[in-house]
């Protein structure tokens, strides 16, 4: 079985080694340092570290400041506090002025679990993405979000990056190119494409293992990027399979879903269906519990390609 480790702990973990030869980089929390994982980035270099309190919006702003005066900053929060409290910050100070800012938002979608239905965002992606210039990454294991963070900290401008609470399966080994903007084939298939991201990425996997048992040859696909999204990658499957089904932790409006959509509409149009959040705020439970509630598991990727 592969091993579990949550992309906030990933992320944790890649901001202590990138500071030890990146002495530019700054990282800013919101008072959750221990649960966003830069606990330990604040213990290694507490000079370029600052706990901004509970004060989402002040901590955006002071980071656009910081990284306007010359410095790369990552500045986390949870996602429903970064993306909903912090929104108009972001878009104005970070996105309107390009700033160098990396916002890494953990606990996003709904296997915050017991926190409920008022921490489970599963907006932030439709938020993000609608900002100019905003790149929008949302990595599906431990191995993708150290690469993609490593990515994110080189490149000049906004970014924001979607991390989660709960541990998950590794996909990805150490040798394979994670690249922002190019989305990886995991599984070749020619009867359907599975596009998943974040933690639905595992969960098409195993969705893919089960159709192969049904004589159903599914193409697996982990966009990691949703702003700048893969086109080709996208074009191409349609153009191969003629089926295509998107898996994601997040509403189903105006994310992963909406993103592959507005691709296929315009260049090869083909039969779609959509794995998540269905309209509907999630509620208190166990976070396996919820995703099986809500249908965002394996089955319900199977039921939707049988569907088409």
């Amino acid at each position: 079985m592969a091993d579990k480790i949550a992309t906030r702990q990933a992320y944790g973990q890649a901001l202590v080694e990138i500071g030890k030869t990146n002495n530019n980089l700054v990282v800013m929390d919101a008072d959750l340092s221990k649960s966003t994982m830069t606990y330990e980035f604040s213990r290694a270099y507490p000079e370029r570290f600052f706990n901004m309190g509970i004060a989402e919006q002040n901590m955006y702003a002071a980071a656009a400041g910081l990284a306007l005066s010359g410095k790369v900053v990552c500045a986390s929060t949870f996602a429903m506090f970064a993306a909903g409290r912090a929104f108009e910050i972001i878009r104005n100070s970070i996105g309107h002025t390009k700033a160098n800012v990396k916002i890494c938002a953990t606990h996003a979608g709904i296997t915050v679990g017991e926190d409920g239905a008022t921490h489970q965002t599963f907006e932030d992606i439709a938020l993000m993405r609608t900002i100019p210039g905003m790149t929008v990454i949302n990595p599906g294991d431990a191995v993708s979000a150290k690469k993609l963070l490593a990515a994110a900290i080189d490149m000049n401008g906004p970014c924001y990056i979607r991390l989660g609470r709960a541990a998950v399966p590794v996909c990805y080994d150490e040798a394979t190119d994670v690249v922002i903007g190019k989305a990886n084939t995991l599984r070749e298939g020619d009867d359907v494409a599975i596009i998943a991201t974040g933690i639905m990425v595992n969960e098409a996997l195993i969705a893919a293992e089960m159709l192969a048992a049904d004589g159903i040859s599914a193409r697996v696909i982990d966009v990691h990027t949703i702003k700048p999204i893969d086109r080709d990658i996208i074009i191409k499957a349609a153009r191969e399979t003629g089926k295509i089904v998107t898996a994601e932790e997040h509403s189903v409006i105006g994310g992963l879903g909406s993103a592959v959509a507005e691709v296929v509409v315009c260049e090869y149009p083909v039969k779609m269906a959509m794995v998540g959040q269905k309209d509907t705020f999630g509620e208190s439970g166990k976070p396996a519990e919820l995703l099986e509630k809500y249908g965002m598991t394996a089955k319900d990727i199977i039921a939707n390609v049988k569907g088409l």
